[in-house]
């Protein structure tokens, strides 16, 4: 960074760190022993969609990376569209504490294969789901652009409105575990993401 993008203000963009997703099933343990969230074995990956046939071939070789367990009892990874036309992988496993290191090792694989193809700037979002005692959702979001975590609480019944004492009682409980992002203006709700 130079001296002229200081006195403008300019800033030099956080490279994502995907090993930070390593954190989650930390987080996890920390999360169901202070607010009583257990991880639902369900995460998803969200991107956006890219034409072509690399792309498309990328997508074939994540899911054969994915469903290579399918032969074992695995669950196979389903491919969704959303109603913004942003493409969610959404990824399985064993639910509770035991399914999430292997979650997470699945999440990060995707992020890793689709950076390593040249699609990193399409990737938006990874998130982990999670639900307490009373059924109520919620998720851990990995901003990829931004190499932070926020929490997303939706309230449950329907409509599109959030918890946030909540969102704001998880941050403060897992302000240890997790990088957590700041800016709250960049709590983006997902909305009816797959694994949520």
């Amino acid at each position: 960074m130079g001296f002229l993008d200081t006195i403008l203000g300019r800033s030099k963009p956080v490279r994502p760190d995907l090993d930070r997703l390593f954190a989650l099933p930390s987080a996890a343990v920390t999360l169901q022993a202070g607010a009583g969230f257990t991880p639902t074995g369900l995460g998803s990956v969200c991107f956006a969609s890219v034409e072509g046939g690399a792309f498309q071939r990328l997508q074939q070789d994540v899911r054969a990376l994915l469903d290579a367990d399918t032969g074992r009892g695995g669950v196979p990874v389903e491919f969704r569209q959303d109603g913004y036309g942003y493409t969610w992988l959404l990824a399985r496993q064993e639910e509770g504490q035991e399914g999430t290191p292997a979650l997470v090792n699945d999440l990060h694989a995707v992020n890793t294969l689709l950076q390593e193809g040249g699609f990193g700037p399409q990737l938006l979002c990874s998130l982990l789901g999670f639900r307490d005692a009373e059924s109520r959702p919620l998720a851990l979001v990995y901003l990829y652009k931004r190499g932070t975590f926020y929490p997303f609480a939706p309230l449950p019944g329907g409509g599109e409105r959030r918890d946030n004492a909540l969102e704001l009682r998880v941050r403060a409980l897992l302000g240890d575990d997790l990088r957590i992002e700041e800016d709250l203006s960049r709590w983006f709700p997902v909305w009816g993401a797959p694994g949520l």
